[in-house]
């Protein structure tokens, strides 16, 4: 792994819609897409489209968590660059 790569590595879920944890989730495997403030519609993350996630969770007089991780989704290299 390198400065800058992202990683998912698994969600955890609620019964309900508002407690699903995922992309996938939320959008019922690409069935049902997801409305953006903007307007636009999304399935699956498109070329562009930038994530950004924060985290924290808090214990018995203690807080743990990251600050900003921040991704942009780059183009796909052309098979090119392989040979």
């Amino acid at each position: 792994m390198n400065t800058g790569d992202m990683l998912g590595s698994g969600t955890i879920s609620g019964p309900e819609k508002s407690g699903y944890g995922s992309m996938l989730e939320l959008c019922w495997k690409g069935e049902q897409p997801i409305k953006l403030p903007n307007g636009e519609e999304r399935k699956f993350l498109q070329d562009g489209d930038e994530v950004n996630m924060t985290a924290s969770a808090k214990g018995n007089g203690f807080t743990i968590g990251f600050g900003n991780c921040r991704g942009k989704i780059l183009p796909a290299l052309d098979d090119s660059h392989y040979f």
